[in-house]
């Protein structure tokens, strides 16, 4: 006992151990969290507008919000939540309690529109302003005045079908048990590694990265992930990307609105009259005032079907303005003006709408915006529509991207790969712990020399898992192969060390100072080619390989300056003892 207490007072091992029990706060460790933690929360959806806030990006994974009970009833698994959302009914109150407080919300109803093959007559009065003749003592006079007059329209029959509750607008996982991130590898998902068509600066790129973080938040989608990576060091001048990851997600998903500029635009004979973005105060995303048109039949084309959708948006009094002002000099032919109003996607026109007639040279805040959508089916047509729609509402509500995008390459990972992924890389890490104490046994026979070694790696891996979590680093395939890269430079360390310590003669305190200062310039020496060989890789293959380098360098200083030196102490403790 009195030798343990010995090996406890080292400052050596003390060091270790005030790292190890800090490692425990930055995991924070806890099997028994239960409930469904939430990664995002649609906009205007049921959960936004009950308050649900979705969790802010730099938020670590124990610390989000969790739903722990749907109408009392208690959820502990992603099973549990979805039996519940399945078992609401259309307009129920929902009363969903989460670990920061208890909200209510309103199931809204899911429908499904179809566009019948047959019309009705809608009559409506319309008054209009006509000149009238008239006889006033025998002379005639012709004046203004207002008639009403009836008017018929055609227009197609829509049906409407209930197709249940639309989902409330969380996108959830398993509750975190710790605070490590797992990377795109490891939970499935997509990733686009993306550059930019003409020459930028670096404000531009930092800019491209924010409107691609908004634009992919106002979608909807998880856990997102976009930064700004180059193939070489600044100094160098390098060619930048930016690397888009977004577990959860799809090919299909993600690569529309990372790949395009997405510039709307608004013209009145080539007069732009407002842009996507800050002209643009409101979109409506609601059924109520967004969706098919009901007013325009989906239609058979050449190659198959063609729908409408519409939405309506709010102008900004200045966009207004210059609308007004592009149309107070067009004019009157019938009930509309002789030009108009084109709307362009990223230089291409998708539709362009009438103006009527008494909106000229007036500051019309509130329209309404419509475009196609094509499919084999007419069913195919409408999703296209309605998919068309959700992108041209996103832009509106973002802004288009300051330059253009190129896809360099783009991954898609499904989770369940990312769990066969995960499982291998613990197999793999069993693996090569067996490995290393096999040999260790054959090469001293003793399991007192071959124990601390073990600990001393397991303490490693444990430390850099603890390190990543306190940084926020997301753990991929290439980060568990960096730490596999440093538990290996670690034993090969702790050998060398056992080695030195062994030669010669007996452990006077004067010789195993030398024989620990000759072991260590091995170890520093080996340090720094390690570090030196991996950082041409942070930049390697536009940073894909980042994970990989920083998690070998994290690994090997962890080792050099706090385990290395415990196991020195550990060593002579063990060596003294025998």
């Amino acid at each position: 006992m009195a030798r343990i207490k010995q090996l406890l007072k080292d400052w050596r091992v003390i060091i270790l151990i005030f790292f190890l029990v800090l490692g425990a706060f930055a995991i924070h460790p806890n099997p028994w969290n239960d409930g469904v933690a939430i990664k995002a929360v649609e906009k205007n959806s049921s959960a936004a507008i009950a308050g649900i806030e979705p969790p802010k990006e730099k938020i670590t994974p124990m610390a989000r919000e969790r739903i722990t009970a749907i109408n009392n009833k208690v959820v502990k698994n992603l099973q549990d939540y979805y039996k519940l959302i399945d078992d609401i009914q259309v307009n129920q109150t929902v009363k969903v309690t989460t670990s920061e407080g208890t909200y209510r919300l309103t199931a809204k109803p899911l429908t499904k529109v179809t566009i019948l093959n047959q019309t009705k007559t809608i009559y409506k009065n319309i008054t209009k302003e006509i000149e009238e003749t008239i006889l006033v003592n025998g002379t005639n006079i012709t004046k203004l005045v207002n008639k009403t007059f009836t008017e018929s329209n055609e227009v197609p029959i829509v049906k409407k079908e209930l197709l249940g509750v639309a989902p409330i607008g969380l996108n959830v996982v398993e509750a975190p048990t710790t605070n490590i991130r797992k990377g795109l590898d490891l939970q499935g998902g997509t990733r686009v590694l993306l550059k930019p068509a003409e020459e930028t600066t670096p404000d531009t790129i930092d800019l491209i990265v924010d409107s691609l973080k908004e634009r992919l938040n106002v979608y909807g989608l998880g856990d997102i992930v976009v930064t700004k990576v180059s193939d070489a060091p600044d100094f160098l001048q390098g060619n930048t990307y930016i690397l888009v990851e977004i577990a959860g997600a799809t090919e299909e998903e993600v690569k529309d609105l990372v790949s395009k500029q997405g510039k709307f635009e608004s013209k009145i004979k080539n007069q732009t009259v407002f842009i996507g973005g800050d002209d643009v105060t409101y979109v409506c995303r609601t059924a109520e005032c967004s969706g098919l048109d009901p007013q325009q039949a989906c239609g058979k084309t050449e190659d198959g079907w063609g729908c409408t959708f519409r939405f309506g948006i709010t102008l900004s009094p200045d966009a207004a303005q210059r609308q007004a002002d592009a149309t107070k000099s067009l004019k009157v032919v019938g009930q509309y003006l002789e030009e108009p109003i084109a709307l362009y996607l990223d230089g291409e026109k998708v539709d362009e709408l009438s103006i009527a007639a008494d909106l000229r040279g007036r500051a019309v805040t509130q329209i309404e915006i419509r475009g196609p959508g094509f499919g084999r089916t007419q069913e195919a047509a409408a999703q296209d529509a309605l998919k068309n729609m959700k992108r041209m509402q996103t832009i509106l509500i973002t802004g288009s991207l300051p330059v253009k995008l190129e896809i360099e390459r783009i991954d898609n990972i499904s989770p369940k790969l990312g769990k066969e992924f995960l499982s291998n890389a613990f197999l793999v890490a069993l693996v090569s712990i067996l490995a290393v104490v096999l040999v260790l046994l054959i090469s001293y026979r003793k399991l007192a020399l071959a124990l601390p070694i073990i600990v001393t790696s397991l303490s490693e891996v444990y430390l850099v898992l603890s390190m990543a979590a306190l940084i926020g680093w997301n753990l991929d395939l290439a980060a568990i192969a960096g730490i596999i890269l440093a538990v290996g430079t670690g034993v090969d360390d702790q050998i060398v060390i056992l080695d030195e310590a062994l030669k010669g003669e007996a452990h006077t305190a004067y010789n195993w100072k030398q024989k620990i200062k000759r072991a260590f310039f091995i170890i520093m020496s080996a340090y720094a080619t390690t570090v030196v060989a991996m950082t041409p890789l942070l930049f390697a293959g536009a940073g894909m390989l980042k994970g990989f380098a920083i998690t070998t360098i994290l690994g090997v200083s962890i080792g050099v300056f706090i385990t290395r030196p415990a196991f020195a102490a550990v060593a002579k403790w063990v060596l003294d003892k025998q």
